[in-house]
């Protein structure tokens, strides 16, 4: 008798086997001459060669499913087993970035979240610049988690300046990783919308998905690896040129900031600010600019911004 071993590469098996293994026992349904066996990340099936070729084939297909869509359940069994296409039609236009949890759709939700989505395509290095709420981190995001999926890149590198607004990170409790995690929540906010949660865990336990201040970033070099710097209006001069310096090979930045929210101390010249002066007519660097009409948070967000500004405006 022939044996088949098949993993289950970053993928949750309690997610994917179905409660109670109520999807591992509908596709063996449909393989009632196999011998199919599931322990954690393995699959283990035996029976004739032929058969054994045509089940792993269409077993792929489910497993690619999943890292698609964050879920099966019967009906997507059934129609990929089968089904004699190799890919399932996915419409031409779709412009979803990542099918997130619980079946929830990840996309552009404005204009100008749709062109930083298109200059993320053209260019390797894409400043986004817009007031809180604008979407550019949340966006970023999805698009570094769509070219792991993809493959585009190896890693996802999450990272951003240490600079507390207001706080200081020596007076809070705990190790370095438990100071500064609260301060990069946001980072694992959006993540936890886009991967289940074993899977993310997984990542970052590999190093998949790095997510560090920005110090830490000093005498590295980033290659196939999507990352992001946020709030980068907190960087100063050397930070924000040392940041830069460090992109490899097959790599995308994307660096996210609000020139309005500035946490350094006075006469500290931005990072940011600085950078889009300097690199404003490099080639393979893209600049774009949101508004409060990208504002996709709540609609009192939106008027809290436009009533700061009027008062900044009259001073």
């Amino acid at each position: 008798m022939n044996e088949r071993t098949i993993e289950l590469t970053d993928i949750a098996p309690k997610d994917f086997w179905g409660a109670q293994d109520s999807h591992l026992e509908t596709i063996k349904k449909y393989y009632p001459k196999l011998k199919i066996v599931a322990r954690g990340t393995t699959l283990k099936a035996f029976g004739e060669k032929e058969l054994l070729d045509e089940f792993e084939k269409r077993f792929k297909r489910l497993m690619q499913h999943f890292s698609r869509y964050n879920t099966i359940d019967d009906n997507v069994i059934e129609r990929v087993i089968q089904s004699d296409s190799n890919v399932e039609h996915m419409d031409p236009s779709d412009k979803i970035l990542v099918h997130g949890i619980g079946g929830k759709l990840i996309k552009a939700m404005t204009p100008n979240q749709q062109k930083l989505v298109d200059y993320m395509a053209k260019n390797d290095m894409v400043f986004a610049i817009g007031p809180a709420g604008t979407g550019k981190t949340y966006t970023g995001v999805a698009l570094a988690v769509k070219a792991l999926k993809e493959k585009q890149v190896k890693r996802i590198i999450l990272t951003r300046p240490a600079v507390e607004a207001g706080e200081n990170l020596g007076f809070l409790p705990g190790d370095m990783k438990e100071k500064l995690d609260p301060y990069m929540q946001p980072l694992y906010d959006a993540l936890r919308d886009m991967l289940p949660p074993q899977t993310l865990e997984d990542y970052i336990l590999k190093g998949i998905i790095q997510i560090a201040p920005l110090a830490f970033m000093r005498g590295r070099t980033l290659d196939n690896a999507f990352v992001i710097l946020d709030e980068a209006q907190n960087t100063t001069h050397s930070q924000m040129k040392m940041f830069l310096t460090r992109m490899g090979k097959n790599a995308k930045f994307m660096i996210t900031g609000d020139p309005g929210q500035v946490d350094l101390p006075r006469r500290t010249i931005s990072g940011l600010k600085e950078a889009i002066l300097i690199l404003k007519d490099v080639e393979g660097v893209g600049i774009i600019y949101l508004d409060d009409k990208d504002i996709v948070r709540h609609r009192l967000v939106k008027k809290i911004i436009e009533a700061y500004k009027s008062i900044e405006n009259h001073d």
